[in-house]
């Protein structure tokens, strides 16, 4: 594009062939006030702010409605240009409140930007002494006060113009002019998508976020992506849901395996932090991500990450990962992929951790964790199984460079006064492996599961199914407070399993080394404390239960001890300083076996961090992100869907029409970080003009 040069205030700059002199002067460094003007936006000039002299034209003219031309001649800073932007302002603050302080967008509002540039009294500002008869009443996500607009129509404009959709539009009724949607329909009667455009070029606090939907803490650009900044993987949630929508399944599997080492076993698994953080779930239902990565991985007949993954050239240093879970492998694969000599030991007969031996595989067949493991070790891990290590010395002396600890938590924990080790009494953990390997001893007729965790149910719905009698779960959250996923929940019940919610085991009742039943108490609330657990119990609700084998679901814990040679913490906890490095050096530690069980997804996002920290440690520059797919500029203009609002979450799909139709429910929450930021006047940007050389 061919330059034009020109002259703003005696500055001579250049500028882009076609720009309008507003935009030109902001570009090299040189403010001109604007309120109405918004780079993506047509130019509207009402405001009348950015009012300018160009030399030859008789009158004042607006600065974003001229197009520059060679030689051109602007002042900005005029006396005469001066009055009429002030009167301007004037004008504009006679019908807005004066309570700044209550705004929400204080010290963060362009018009108290610029009342302070141009040194314009708040006592310019009215009292409230009334409101807009015309205000639109605040949604879900948006919240209006209508009442601080300055009808500069920025959110009637990029709705129309950037997005396509255009339910906002300036109308007219009783004599006033007011914003709203078309007819006052409430948002979720018309076309909007809901994408945040409008809140984010509003200039005042007339539309703003509701409080809550978006994160408090962290990077905006990440906040803004809720289901992104959930995910402790921080997976480009949003870009593939477009990409399936698209029935582009190898390129959305390219941008999952960006992030995540077992995309399969987390289609199936994941506890899936993203749909609780999604913004649509203030509307209806969150998308079902987990369901659409896992169509797409089942549909990826390419694998066209496969082109763009890279390997470096081995570098001559070796690193050892005690087990080969999520963490432990996904470390191992990265640090291979970064030329590492990298070896796993594992005790068990196979790789996978959790996966392989934690997992029922009615929820997840063993062959797909099989698979991915297969894909990860094809980076040249060399895979140890069956190879227990019982103290890091075993290690130290094998000329490795460094060590990185990831075996898990796979010990119960149970509640101190239940420490007796029953015959008919077994941890959730090992009864999950146990009936994976075909070694759960008999259960009897009745059996009752203490815990209500996912874990709690994995036991009781294998029990289930295993055509026991009478399974009850007993756990002292409420229904609606308990910690399984709510499909887990909908399961159990639907299989017959008995939920006992608000319930205590008070004492187990037992026979030599059998239990042979539990008392149970009923309680209000509780907490654990420094002192403990406390409970506020229901008079009177002891009641005693009949059960033939008891598991415990309370927890679980790593199998470590001060004989292993670390610093540990709780008894049998890595500790670890920020860097993941125990107090021996050289010797790392990832996932659970530092923060104890949460999610697969977690340990995949700690095994990822654990090789950053390694690389970096042994010199390199701990850069393991990979782009598998080339990022295209994404179409803003995302149009209109009929009843959009009110589409129904798909939870399962039968075809390519039922992921394109969940992926289409998206908000795209992405696209509102696209739309350029407004720089204030005190913007570094401004404090340097940019000019050229004669």
């Amino acid at each position: 594009m061919s330059k034009v040069r020109l002259q703003i205030d005696g500055y001579k700059i250049e500028a882009d062939e076609g720009k309008n002199v507003l935009q030109a002067a902001l570009d090299a460094g040189i403010y001109i006030p604007h309120l109405c003007y918004h780079p993506d936006l047509t130019p509207l000039g009402s405001c009348k702010l950015c009012a300018v002299e160009i030399e030859g034209e008789a009158k004042i003219v607006q600065a974003c409605e001229i197009i520059i031309k060679k030689e051109m001649v602007v002042n900005t800073k005029s006396e005469a240009v001066k009055d009429l932007r002030t009167t301007a302002l004037e004008l504009m603050l006679a019908s807005h409140p004066k309570d700044c302080t209550s705004c929400d967008k204080y010290l963060n509002c362009e018009l108290q930007a610029l009342m302070q540039y141009m040194g314009v009294a708040h006592s310019r500002l009215r009292e409230i002494e009334k409101e807009n008869t015309r205000i639109a009443v605040s949604d879900q996500f948006i919240k209006k006060e209508m009442f601080r607009c300055i009808q500069c129509e920025r959110c009637v404009r990029v709705c129309e113009e950037v997005r396509g959709v255009g339910v906002l539009t300036v109308n007219k009724k009783n004599g006033e002019t007011y914003i709203n949607t078309k007819e006052d329909k409430p948002l979720t009667e018309t076309d909007c998508r809901f994408c945040g455009a409008c809140v984010e070029v509003c200039p005042t606090g007339a539309i703003q976020d509701v409080k809550g939907i978006f994160p408090a803490e962290g990077a905006r650009d990440m906040t803004l992506v809720p289901c992104r900044y959930h995910c402790p993987a921080h997976t480009n949630v949003p870009l593939y849901v477009r990409l399936v929508k698209e029935g582009k399944y190898s390129d959305a599997v390219s941008v999952i395996r960006e992030k995540l080492t077992f995309p399969h076993s987390l289609g199936y698994i994941c506890s899936h932090v993203c749909e609780s953080g999604c913004k649509r779930t203030y509307l209806n239902e969150p998308i079902a991500i987990r369901e659409i990565k896992k169509f797409a991985v089942e549909h990826d007949k390419n694998e066209t990450w496969r082109k763009r993954a890279c390997r470096q050239e081995p570098n001559g240093k070796k690193v050892a990962v005690i087990g080969g879970g999520a963490a432990g492998m996904t470390a191992a694969y990265y640090l291979a992929k970064k030329g590492y000599e990298t070896e796993v030991y594992e005790r068990q007969p196979a790789a996978g951790g959790m996966l392989s031996f934690g997992i029922p595989k009615y929820r997840m067949p063993q062959h797909i964790v099989d698979k991915e493991i297969g894909i990860l070790l094809e980076e040249g891990i060399k895979l140890h199984t069956n190879t227990s290590i019982h103290a890091i010395e075993e290690l130290k002396n094998k000329g490795y460079d460094a060590i990185i600890l990831a075996i898990g938590a796979n010990q119960g924990k149970r509640p101190p006064v239940f420490h007796k080790k029953w015959k008919n009494s077994i941890d959730a953990v090992d009864f999950c492996r146990m009936s994976i390997e075909g070694t759960l001893p008999e259960l009897g007729k009745t059996v009752t599961v203490y815990g209500g965790g996912n874990v709690g149910f994995d036991c009781a719905r294998t029990a289930k199914k295993m055509g026991i009698d009478n399974v009850r779960i007993v756990c002292m959250e409420a229904r609606e407070k308990m910690l399984a996923d709510k499909e887990e929940i909908r399961g159990g019940l639907y299989e017959g399993v008995e939920i006992l919610n608000s319930r205590s085991i008070l004492k187990i009742e037992e026979e030599g080394d059998y239990v042979t039943g539990v008392s149970l108490l009923g309680i209000k609330s509780f907490q654990f404390t420094r002192n403990g657990l406390e409970m506020e119990t229901v008079e009177g609700s002891e009641e005693f239960l009949k059960t033939d084998t008891i598991i415990f679901a309370t927890g679980q814990q790593p199998e470590l001890d001060e004989n292993f040679g670390i610093e540990l913490v709780s008894n049998s906890f890595a500790k670890v300083d920020q860097s993941m490095q125990t107090n021996v050096e050289g010797v790392f530690a990832a996932g659970d076996v530092i923060y104890g069980t949460k999610s697969v997804v977690e340990a995949i996002a700690s095994g990822r961090n654990a090789a950053i920290q390694v690389e970096q440690y042994l010199g390199g520059d701990g850069g393991i992100e990979e782009i598998l797919y080339d990022r295209p500029k994404l179409d803003a203009k995302i149009g209109t869907k009929e009843c959009f609002a009110q589409l129904k979450r798909i939870d399962e799909f039968k075809d390519a029409c039922d992921a394109s139709e969940e992926s289409l429910r998206c908000l795209q929450c992405d696209l509102r970080k696209d739309i350029q930021k407004v720089r204030y006047w005190g913007d570094p940007q401004f404090k340097t003009v940019k000019e050229v050389p004669n």
